[in-house]
């Protein structure tokens, strides 16, 4: 009975460590003000990935538009620079986070994904262009 209770034991540390492990990726989710925070860093990466008509909409000063129904956004998401920080957003957080895995499965390694998009940007009155 104690070696069971031994044996238990040791597969449940398994299982959470291996747990905690997968959700410490190189995708980092971050509120508003850790956005703001990050927008301040030299050589960071915006990339605001609406569409083009979104986009004209308001967007978030020195954001750039890769457009994720594009054809060919594969193949622009991989022009950005794999050793600096990238920061997505979109509308509220579906397609930035498509965004962000693509990203990693590409091998970035800073990638941080705006939660809630530009709708929660916008209702905190955070600025936009």
């Amino acid at each position: 009975m104690k070696h069971l209770s031994i044996v238990l034991f040791a597969v449940l540390t398994l299982i959470i460590v291996s747990c905690k492990e997968e959700n410490s990726g190189v995708i980092q989710v971050v509120s508003t003000q850790e956005m703001q925070t990050l927008l301040k860093m030299d050589q960071v990466q915006l990339v605001d990935v609406r569409t083009p008509k979104e986009f004209k909409t308001g967007y978030i000063e020195t954001a750039q538009n890769i457009d994720f129904y594009s054809p060919t956004f594969d193949a622009d998401i991989l022009k950005l620079d794999k050793r600096k920080p990238v920061l997505l957003y979109c509308k509220s957080g579906g397609r930035s986070a498509k965004c962000a895995k693509k990203l990693e499965e590409a091998g970035f390694t800073k990638i941080y994904d705006l939660e809630g998009g530009i709708s929660r940007w916008k209702h905190e009155g955070l600025a936009i262009q």
